[in-house]
């Protein structure tokens, strides 16, 4: 278990946090785990917890894109709280391609998003 990294079921949603400094160890080490959680179950809800993260590198924010494609394959619906508009920026960057959404400092409002009917189902 890398410092700094906790995923953990919590109901129905897949909560990664990360506190301090981010390296490419902690960040494949947090995604290892969450597809561990989004394979051995039905969930696809994923909260990402990023108020205590330090900024990260756009080095470390293109390896977190290549990951989060796994989460977006198994149709993972992706929440990330981020302190600052720097983190959001990059937390964009990181899960542009997917279903996701980014929450300033609102945990409510992002596991509202999560729980909310999708509105773009597959016929």
């Amino acid at each position: 278990m890398v410092e700094g990294v906790w995923v953990e079921l919590s109901g129905d949603i897949v909560v990664a946090r990360v506190r301090g400094a981010v390296t490419s160890t902690a960040l494949e080490d947090l995604h290892e785990r969450v597809l561990m959680l989004l394979q051995g179950t039905m969930h696809r809800k994923v909260l990402y917890d990023a108020l205590e993260m330090d900024p990260p590198t756009v080095e470390l924010t293109l390896i977190q894109q290549r990951m989060a494609e796994a989460i977006h394959e198994k149709r993972g619906r992706v929440a990330v709280l981020v302190p600052s508009t720097r983190v959001a920026f990059l937390a964009r960057i990181a899960f542009g391609e997917g279903e996701h959404r980014v929450f300033y400092n609102d945990l409510a409002s992002a596991v509202a998003w999560l729980n909310a009917p999708r509105t773009n189902q597959p016929a």
